[in-house]
């Protein structure tokens, strides 16, 4: 059975997307803020900031859509790669907390990232 690859390019943004999560649902909020209490601000500049802040929150929604859904290892999987920081462990510790081997912590983590690509329409 043939199955597409996701590209390299694509992959590395879903892992940033991962990586920032919290700090991009921080920047929802602050522009939430920012154009509750804008209220003589230029009509392009709200646009623009509109269309950002949807943007992220689709980003959002995709990720949690994927990452509520996963069993309790894989969710522990994302916080350990992906929220804990600064990040000390590597691949091999990851596994060895998750108790399974770095090529199953590998997969898993291609079948997320795979996930929220498509729910975002990235793939």
């Amino acid at each position: 059975m043939s199955q597409i690859k996701i590209k390299r390019g694509t992959y590395q943004h879903v892992e940033d997307e991962l990586r920032e999560y919290h700090e991009t649902r921080k920047e929802i909020i602050r522009i939430k803020n920012e154009l509750l209490q804008d209220q003589t601000g230029c009509p392009g500049t709200l646009i623009m900031q509109y269309r950002k802040h949807d943007e992220m929150q689709r980003i959002i929604d995709a990720i949690d859509g994927v990452v509520l859904r996963l069993p309790a290892d894989k969710q522990e999987l994302i916080k350990l790669r992906y929220w804990t920081r600064p990040q000390l462990l590597t691949w091999e510790g990851i596994a060895q907390k998750l108790y399974c081997t770095k090529r199953t912590a590998y997969r898993w983590r291609d079948e997320i990232v795979e996930d929220i690509a498509n729910r975002l329409g990235w793939w």
